[in-house]
This record gives C-alpha cells, structure tokens and sequence, in this order.
C-alpha cells in the first residue's frame, strides 16, 4: 500500500507542475525509432505499460525465429519445445503452466483473435516472417480483451504502401541445414492493397530427430469500398512437421551432451499441424466522430502427435466475431471523451482421441486396449463485452480512463467411448461446464507533460481452467471443483522522449495479486501416477520494466546512424498462500520464488547503419537463474548470449537489395529452450535412456550456429 500510496503522490505532483505547459502528444515529430509513434498510441490506448516491435526490431534476427525477437523486449520470454514450433510466450512471468501451448496469454492477428474458445493458442500456424509489428500489453487487460491474466500479444501483417505491382523473393541458408524460400506479390492501387505469399523452411534442426518442414500460404488483401467503408480480407494455409527430442537430464545438459531422450526417438515423435484461417473485417464511418470494425473468423487446427507417453489426434475448428465501436466527443473547450465499447464472441468444435503407449520396445508404436483411450467432442464457447471511457481535461492534459467487461466461458465434453455395448463396463465422462460470468473492471489517471506519458492504472484480469484441465483424463473423471484465477494489478508507467525525441524510455512499476492460482499437480491412484489441475493459493508478483533506445545520426559521411537500446526487467514473484498435499504430504510453500521466472533479463542492442548502405546489429542477452519446483530446491542456471548480423542494403534501378550473413549464440554458450516447471517436473519415460534419472529440459544450440540469405525485390 505505501508503494501505491508513494506512486500516486509523484503522479498527482507531476499533474500540478504541468496544468500550463503542454502541448498534443499527436503534435511531436519523432526523430528517434521507427517504432515510438505506434507505440506511444498503443500506450495511452490501453493506459497500462505497451511495447511494441516494427518491422526494423523483427528484421535484426531471422524474422522466422520469434523468440529471437520478441525475447528482447523487457517482460517478455519465449520458450519453444522444437527447432521452428512449440512455441510458449511468457508475459510477465506468466503463461509458463502448461507444458504445451499459451494459456494465461491471450493472441490476435490484425485484430482478429488467433486464441480460441477454450483460452489456448497455438501459435504453429502463423507465418512470422510476415509480421510487420508486435504489440504486447503487459499485465491483466481483460476489460478489453476478456481471459488472460499475464497480457496480450497482438501481430500485425499488412501489405506493401508504395503503389505499383512488386515482387520480392527472398532466399536463406545456414547451420543445420537450413532452407528458406519466400515469394511474394504486392499490388497497390488507389483504393487497394493485395498481397500474395508463399514460404518454404526446412532444417534439420540442432537436435537428433529434431527436423522442421514448413510450407505456408497467405493472402491479405485491403479494400476501400467508397469514402466511409473499407474491407479487409485475410486467408492463410499452413503447414507444419516438426520433430520432438524430448527432455534431457541436467547433468547431460551442464555437460554439453545432447543424445535426445530414445522414448521420443524411438517413436519417431513429432507434431505435425494443418492451420486453416479466414477473416474479414469491416471498417464503417458512420459520422466522422462515431465508427464500428466487425471481424469475422475462422480457424481450423487439424494436428497429429506422437509422444513418448501418447499418440493423439486432433481437429479443432474455431469461429466467431469480434465488433468494436468508436466515439469520440468534444463536450466543450474544455473536455473530450473518446469512448469504445463492442463484444466478442468464439466457440469451438474439437473432436480428440488419446491412445497411450504400452511402453513397448520392439513396437514402440503399439498402443494399450481401447478402455485405456479417449475420444471426445469438446464444445467451447467464450463471450466478452466491454465498454471504455476516456475522459480528457484539455487544458492539464489530463485522462481519466475507466472501463468494464464481462466474460463468460463455458464448456460441455461428450464422451464418444460410451456409447452402450461398445466397452463393457464403461463409465460415461460426459460433462458440461459454466464458470459463470467475471467481470473486469480497468482504472487510469493519463497524464502527458514535455513529452513524458505518466499512468497510473488498476485493472483485474481472470483465467478459467481450460477444458483439458476440467477433465483427469487418467482417472477418467471430471476436475468439478476448479475456479476461475483473478488477478488485480496496479502499473504505474511512464513513456518518455528526451534529447529532443532521439531518446525513448519506458519504466513501468507493477504489482500483481493473483488469486486462486490455477496450478498443476500430482498424485497417486493406486500404483498409478497422474497429474491434475487444482486452485493452490495465491501469489504476488511484482517487479520494475525499463526500457530504452537511442538513435545517434553523426552525418560524417560514412555513419548514417548509430543505435543503442537496453531492456532490463527485475521481477520478485511470491507465493503468499501456497499449501497443497503433494504425495500425502501437506506441503507449505509460503514466500517461496514462483517457479520459472528469473530475477533478472537483460537485452542490449549496438546497431550500425551506413550511408553506402552497409549495417550491423548486434544483440547481447542474459536470463537468469531460475527455480523449477515449488521448494525451490532445484536452481537452473542463467545464460547469455551473443547474436550479430552483417548486412548490405541497396537499390540499383528498379531492384532492392539487401544481402546479410548472421550469427547466433557467437560465444558458445550452454543455454535452454523450455523447462519442464512445478509439479510438471521430474519426468521420466519408460525405456528411455535415462533409466531413474528426471528430464525436464529441452537444450538449445550449445554451439555457434550460422544463416545467410538475400532478399530481392522488384518495382514494375
């Protein structure tokens, strides 16, 4: 409370030094990164801490490889369980709970929701090298964007700008045999912009039976229909192979040793996905200060995967609509109100099957009787409706944002194994739930001064247990007894330009309450070991975000630019109220270090640009150590790493050039790729090699690895 009480005092100060000397954000001509006009709208949009990435950030790396970038940002890690896929983004610390898939993160592309009914996202059927931006909100934004206590990640693909007809092809290879193609065809006219793309990757990988083969397919097209209306229209097919390895054993990964785990190899595990998606947005200007974008979608998610436990199978549709309205008013000279209010609603349609392994060596393939199987449809559905209000002082500059949504979810699981005669025996697991609905409220106090962006905000996000979780697939039971995790979060953030805008900040100081934290445990059923999902308490996360760039123009004839950029996040997250019976043992993890996330990670950047076209990019990162189980007793060890890239850029006629050679993890550095965390940990599989040892982590390259390509484009 003396936290708050102290930060909303500097606030209230910084608003009385400033009622006479203020100018419209709108109004500053940003002479630093690319990115800040974007960023700073998204910042006082959302009146809590945003960050985003454009397409200079997403390009310093292989845009492909998404951790690569959006790792650099302050409060963001991503984890990735093969080569090319598996990926899990972790927003402030949160989102790491589940070993497959985002949940507690909620996803959209181009405004239009990529996570579904049931508040899980795949993310393999988006093609990252055509993001044009990322946009995160840190912390609960439910008022807006319903269930997702860590945040929002929001991906933005758009079109060429420059009228004509081009066509790029871009081409890259490097270690692990890596191969990437894309085609690309824009056309721009007056009242359009289409867009065509074909992409090819495939690696080896840096893992035994680790290969990714990608083929994806997209196409975007914006329309403007007549002065108040325009379209846009987007279509993708993706399809995705990737190899699994499996977990090691931390001795083997201190050493430096990566053979894979043979319970996954022996099978010849892997994923493999066909992403369907559709959408179609309708932009209406019905007055000049009062317009409404519709979206429709849909999503199919057809997956197979072979584990070194299961062997299952999925098809996943996924539909619905997201509707926002936009009103803006001058009530007087005075004051002016921006309000926003709309609905969104999904729901999916899944079919599943599970076929458990009997463990098997000589057919490692063979699968148990079909009583010991799962095969259910699953129907999902998610509803929010929201409305904000931002009310503006003009004189002081100065923004009270209040807003509220509501959210239900609800599920129902037919089993399709109970159908009379079928299995003797057998008990139908049908079940249907309602979790009612929650309501998110979000509070700001905005205040713009010399270019300095000061919130304060409060708002309460929730996460309800997904369907999976509502169910114990080993005992076949349904999980009755779960309830929706809240959280309530105070952010007091300031977005600052400095040195006449060449330098931008951002520092945001959080608290985070979460309560009735949804966590995932393990038992025994006689001799049989099974893992389930229960509300275990509460934690508290707190921790300070600073990030900051700077873009130097020396104009001496052969630098054209030099830039600087540091992201630093400290986090301290407890569990304040954490008691829960682990192998019959009560067990008290009061003020213990909430599993998985570091004390600190840091990213700093050195980029050069010159005027003959030439550029380099440099990136250092640290994460630091973190614990994997609840009694913190199990530390695993930070790491580094060194990434460069050395580029040429030029444009000879009609042609654009731009040939690079790149390098990651330059110094060699033993790091990681995913951790098995909580009560998730200490896996071991049958008739692998690690007989009585645990595997819980996925290692990353140990060695330098190295990629080359060059993209070309053409302007008819």
């Amino acid at each position: 409370m003396k936290s708050q009480l102290f930060l909303g005092a500097v606030l209230a100060s910084s608003f009385a030094m400033a009622q006479n000397q203020e100018k419209s954000i709108d109004t500053v001509q940003v002479m630093g990164r690319n990115k800040l006009k974007h960023e700073r709208a998204e910042f006082k949009r959302h009146a809590q801490s945003t960050e985003t990435l454009g397409i200079y950030e997403l390009n310093r790396n292989n845009s492909a490889f998404l951790e690569q970038s959006l790792s650099t940002m302050s409060g963001v890690q991503v984890d990735k369980r093969t080569a090319l896929g598996g990926q899990r983004v972790v927003v402030r610390g949160y989102g790491n709970d589940q070993k497959f898939n985002n949940w507690g993160v909620k996803f959209y592309l181009n405004s239009v929701p990529i996570t579904n009914a049931d508040n899980t996202t795949t993310l393999e059927g988006i093609d990252f090298s055509l993001i044009n931006s990322v946009e995160v909100i840190k912390g609960p934004a439910g008022t807006m964007y319903g269930s997702g206590v860590g945040g929002v990640v929001r991906f933005y693909m758009r079109p060429e700008t420059e009228k004509g007809v081009t066509v790029s092809q871009k081409l890259a290879a490097g270690s692990f045999k890596l191969l990437q193609s894309a085609t690309r065809v824009d056309a721009v006219g007056d009242d359009y912009s289409v867009m065509f793309n074909y992409s090819h990757l495939q690696s080896d990988g840096y893992r035994v039976n680790g290969s990714s083969l990608r083929n994806d397919y997209a196409f975007l097209g914006n329309f403007q229909l007549n002065p108040k209306e325009s379209l846009s229209v987007y279509a993708s097919q993706n399809y995705s192979h990737e190899g699994v390895s499996g977990q090691i054993s931390y001795p083997d990964y201190y050493a430096g040793i990566d053979n894979g785990n043979t319970a996954y190899i022996r099978k010849n595990s892997g994923n493999k996905f066909a992403t369907t998606r559709a959408s179609v947005t309708h932009n209406y200007q019905f007055l000049p200060n009062f317009s409404n974008m519709t979206s429709i979608f849909y999503t199919n998610l057809d997956a197979n995967s072979v584990s070194a436990g299961a062997l299952g199978n999925t098809v996943s549709p996924n539909y619905g609509f997201r509707s926002t309205f936009h009103l803006k008013n001058k009530i007087d000279e005075n004051f002016k109100n921006d309000v926003e209010f709309g609905a969104e609603y999904m729901q999916s349609r899944s079919i599943g099957t599970s076929y458990r392994f009997t463990g098997s060596i000589t057919n490692p393939l063979e699968v148990t009787a079909i009583s010991g199987s799962t095969y259910a449809r699953n129907f999902n559905q998610a509803l929010s409706f929201f409305a904000i209000d931002k009310l503006t002082y003009n004189p002081w500059d100065l923004t009270l944002v209040a807003g509220l949504s509501g959210n239900n979810t609800k599920y129902s699981r037919e089993d399709l194994l109970a159908v009379p005669g079928l299995i003797p025996g057998h008990k139908d697991n049908s079940f249907s739930k309602n979790y009612g609905t929650v309501y998110t409220p979000h509070i700001a106090l905005q205040k713009v001064f010399m270019d300095q962006i000061f919130n304060l905000s409060y708002s309460e996000g929730y996460n309800a247990p997904t369907s999976a979780s509502s169910f114990i697939a080993t005992l076949n039971v349904p999980n009755d007894n779960l309830k929706a995790e809240r959280a309530k979060m105070w952010d007091f953030s300031i977005h600052g330009l400095l040195s006449h805008t060449r330098f931008d900040y951002q520092i945001s100081a959080f608290r985070i309450n979460v309560r009735d934290k949804l966590t995932q445990l393990s038992s025994l059923s006689g001799t049989t070991a099974y893992t389930y999902f229960a509300n275990t308490g509460d934690q508290r996360n707190q921790g300070l975000e600073l990030s900051m760039g700077y873009v130097l123009s020396p104009n001496d004839g052969f630098l054209k630019t030099v830039r600087p950029f540091a992201n630093y996040s400290y986090y301290d997250f407890k569990y304040t109220d954490f008691k829960t019976i682990i192998g019959g043992v009560l067990s008290n993890f009061d003020h213990k270090t909430v599993v998985g996330v570091p004390r600190n990670k840091l990213a700093l950047g050195l980029d050069f640009d010159t005027n003959i076209g030439l550029y380099l990019n440099n990136t250092f990162s640290y994460l630091g150590n973190v614990y994997t189980d609840f009694a913190n007793t199990n530390l695993v060890k930070g790491y580094t790493q060194y990434n460069a890239k050395l580029g040429y850029k030029m444009r000879f006629g009609k042609f654009d050039f731009d040939v690079y050679a790149a390098g990651n993890n330059l110094t060699s550095q033993i790091n990681y790729t995913f951790l098995f965390l909580g009560n998730s940990i200490n896996d071991s599989d049958t008739n692998s090699n690690y007989p009585g040892q645990k595997t819980d982590i996925n290692p990353g390259p140990s060695k330098a690895y190295f990629f080359g390509g060059a993209n070309i484009k053409y302007h008819f």
